[in-house]
């Protein structure tokens, strides 16, 4: 099972970008959403998660400028992001965790590219 990652694209410093991840759901006892990045030459970092619950965390250099957010009737999670900065800019991957089975999920990522 893949994820389908989308919303990427170039914006400039200040802009906005809405991601979407659309995961397994519930057929597959989904816990925790995620969003990482990787930008070019750094190790893959965590950006933020929802979990089944909703309970929301984040990293903390997108706090306050990031939402994360889910809308359960098509499976789906979103990122907004606003207030982008030229650091943002990295490749986008969203994930899918069910605790009990240990299984992860992976979308294939998504470019988001924030100019100055």
């Amino acid at each position: 099972v893949q994820l389908q990652a989308s919303g990427g694209g170039l914006v400039q410093a200040g802009g906005s970008l809405r991601l979407s991840c659309v995961h397994p759901g519930s057929t597959f006892n989904i816990n925790v959403v995620a969003w990482s990045r990787q930008a070019p030459g750094k190790q893959r970092e965590f950006v933020a998660h929802i979990s089944s619950g909703d309970s929301t965390e984040y990293a903390d250099s997108v706090k306050g400028r990031f939402t994360i957010s889910r809308d359960s009737a098509k499976n789906t999670v979103n990122l907004l992001m606003n207030s982008l900065k030229p650091e943002d800019t990295a490749i986008y991957y969203c994930s899918a965790h069910n605790f009990k089975s240990g299984d992860d999920y992976w979308g294939q990522g998504t470019q988001v590219t924030v100019s100055s």
